[in-house]
């Protein structure tokens, strides 16, 4: 029943981080920190699919964990390819979605982040992920005398930055409110009860 449960959790997990991508986030191009917003980057800039460019930029960090300790790779294995999936999968119906609601990209970057946060949050409080950054500040924490929290949070602002100069400056302050509200959201999932 145990692995029912966390299955059921990466499912709705990375169905909330493929809602937010797809309705929230890319029609506006806005950034996510992270694998996926390097791969919403490489999305806008040459129209490759978002979903394998998570896959293809996660890869070194899935070797590592391959490599250092294999129960966080079987952990976020399965995070990596139900979110993968499921944003390609919901992509076709990003049209539909903004077709019947409409809201600015402000309102548009703070409910993305909100639901990509919190699709985190609920995987991270099961014990499951989708690797990416997140898996890899748990490598640098040993190495770097700093927070998790605040390793992802500098490489979700590098990440941003990059973006905000390859593709506008409102990229950047609407990615800025998307991580925000992301880091609200996974810390409320992740509060001990």
């Amino acid at each position: 029943m145990r692995s029912f449960l966390r299955f059921a959790v990466i499912l709705l997990g990375s169905l909330l981080i493929a809602a937010a991508t797809n309705f929230f986030l890319v029609p506006y191009k806005i950034l996510d920190g992270g694998v996926i917003g390097i791969a919403l980057i490489i999305n806008y800039i040459s129209g490759i699919k978002i979903g394998l460019a998570v896959i293809c930029c996660s890869l070194p960090i899935f070797l590592l964990a391959w490599l250092k300790e294999r129960d966080i790779f079987y952990n976020s294995i399965a995070g990596l390819l139900a979110s993968s999936f499921l944003i390609e999968l919901l992509a076709p119906l990003q049209y539909y979605f903004l077709y019947y609601i409409e809201i600015g990209s402000i309102s548009s970057a703070i409910i993305g982040g909100f639901l990509m946060g919190s699709g985190l949050g609920l995987m991270l409080r099961y014990k499951a992920s989708t690797g990416g950054t997140d898996l890899l500040a748990q490598f640098m924490r040993r190495y770097i005398p700093l927070n998790v929290g605040v390793l992802i949070f500098l490489s979700d602002i590098v990440i941003i930055g990059a973006g905000g100069l390859l593709i506008s400056k409102e990229t950047f302050f609407h990615s800025l409110l998307t991580i925000i509200a992301g880091g609200v959201a996974t810390g409320l999932w992740t509060l001990d009860n």
